[in-house]
């Protein structure tokens, strides 16, 4: 009788046994905890650079930083995304959580293999020897049934963990996106000032020069020039310690868009960033809107699936063998009908004594699910910190700049007032070189806090997430390509607007 009609009927016996123990999968259905977000942000009533969100202010508005509306920097975040080497190896990292679900997944369907060999044997020896040839050609098929969901649990508790690998990267590319805007704003603040100080040099450089004239007239006195000189240069050796600051910043970008410092130029001399509206919305939002967050949630979600893993190790586990071919001594007769043999079985395997083991992996799974769940409230107790830091930070540095803006303007007159007595010959040198002093750090202080205002609305935006969206995971590009009318975050659009990196 042929095989195939062999293994009718205990194919369908065993087909029913598996329909009939088939059972749901122990161990806790995950279900997200609550998080301690309150019902707004404390700082936002007190802050103006923001506006309370609306929910159109929820849907993509194209990458976070073009808001700043900088060519150069749109073009820096373009190389970012595309040649950061950390970003890199983020994205291999999700790309090996992808194979290591596709192998879990492997695993719930029945294994198929084959063999075909031959193997020469004998006893005895001299007279009495004996030799014979064997030839075998087989498949075999073998299938763990998930009773008990363990296989279904470690699916589960592999694709939170590549959800989890999927948010790691949003959040690594969220942060050196931060970490690129913030250095270019500094390098423009160091720019900016490096051009008051090329001003004031010059400035220092006339006063040297007229109280040297006024010296060999006869109006000065050489202290006088002596002040002068020293003012000179000590107005030269900030303006050479900007220099340096500014090649540190420009490095730092450099090996941000991964490129060496040595093949990397920043377009010189741009316009400064514009201070955006940021719309800041419930603080519950950021359950959906920071990808540090999902990340640490999905941590949450696979240390609970594994508790079912744990737990199903305490049930019998049932694998399915079944195996057909041929064996035969005689290689003539070894694909012939005679020669056909074949094997089908269940078998139960059930762990009966472990002196307490299986009992210690869930306790194990138990306390690294509540490790997580940990972790999980004070991912975001740091995200609230975060945000309400930021709008701290903006609304001070706001107040700041009202207040030296009125403290620059009556530097600037003081200056314009004692430089007309100092050339009238009211007021002697040493007092213009203090209200030249005065008026080059208000100059500066001025600029520090424009620089410090637009670094801390990049603050700001990054603690709100930069528009990323949990519920997708991806970027506006892929969502567009996918069909799909959900907006998420946008990530990186090709921007060559304005002036570009060199």
């Amino acid at each position: 009788m042929p095989i195939s009609n062999v293994l009718i009927f205990p194919r369908f016996a065993l087909a029913a046994m598996v329909m009939a123990l088939s059972a749901c999968a122990v161990g806790p259905d995950y279900q997200r905890p609550q998080a301690p977000v309150g019902e707004h942000f404390r700082e936002a009533v007190r802050a103006t650079a923001w506006k309370p969100a609306e929910p159109a202010d929820l849907n993509d508005r194209g990458p976070w930083w073009e808001s700043l509306n900088d060519g150069v920097l749109n073009a820096l975040m373009q190389s970012l995304n595309e040649q950061n080497f950390t970003l890199q190896q983020a994205q291999a990292r999700v790309r090996q959580a992808q194979a290591t679900v596709s192998g879990t997944r492997a695993t719930q369907f029945p294994q198929v293999g084959s063999s075909v060999g031959t193997t020469r044997r004998g006893s005895g020896s001299g007279a009495t020897s004996q030799s014979s040839s064997a030839y075998d050609a087989s498949v075999t098929v073998n299938w763990e049934v998930d009773l008990w969901g363990r296989i279904s649990r470690q699916v589960e508790a592999g694709d939170a963990s590549l959800q989890a690998s999927a948010a790691d990267l949003a959040a690594t590319r969220l942060s050196l996106q931060s970490q690129l805007a913030q250095t270019y704003l500094q390098y423009r603040s160091a720019e900016s000032s490096a051009r008051v100080l090329d001003e004031t040099v010059a400035a220092y450089e006339r006063s040297l020069q007229i109280n040297q004239n006024r010296l060999e007239a006869g109006f000065s006195t050489p202290a006088d020039v002596a002040a002068a000189l020293s003012q000179l240069e000590g107005a030269r050796t900030q303006r050479l310690a900007l220099d340096r600051q500014k090649a540190s910043y420009q490095h730092a970008m450099a090996v941000l868009v991964g490129r060496p410092p040595s093949q990397f130029d920043v377009v010189p001399n741009a316009p400064w960033p514009v201070a955006p509206d940021i719309p800041v919305g419930l603080p519950s939002s950021l359950l959906e809107r920071r990808p540090d967050v999902a990340r640490a949630e999905r941590r949450m979600a696979q240390a609970n699936a594994q508790i079912g893993v744990a737990k199903a190790a305490w049930f019998p586990s049932l694998n399915l063998k079944a195996s057909g071919g041929f064996s035969s001594s005689d290689l003539s007769e070894w694909l012939t009908a005679p020669a056909r043999v074949w094997s089908l079985g269940p078998a139960f395997a059930l762990t009966l004594l472990d002196f307490g083991a299986r009992r210690a992996q869930v306790e194990q799974a138990q306390a690294s699910y509540d490790e997580q769940l940990a972790g999980y409230r004070q991912t975001v107790l740091d995200a609230l910190k975060e945000v309400e830091d930021a709008l701290s930070e903006l609304y001070g540095l706001e107040r700041e700049q009202a207040s030296q803006a009125r403290s620059l303007a009556a530097a600037r007159e003081s200056l314009r007032l004692t430089r007309n007595q100092f050339d009238a010959g009211l007021v002697d040198f040493l007092s213009l070189a203090q209200t030249q002093a005065t008026a080059l750090s208000a100059e500066r202080q001025a600029l520090d806090l424009e620089s410090q205002r637009l670094r801390a609305a990049v603050k700001l935006m990054v603690a709100l997430g930069g528009g990323w969206d949990a519920q997708t995971g991806m970027t506006a590009e892929e969502v567009a390509k996918a069909g799909m009318k959900k907006t998420v975050a946008a990530q990186p659009a090709a921007s060559a607007s304005g002036a570009a990196a060199q």
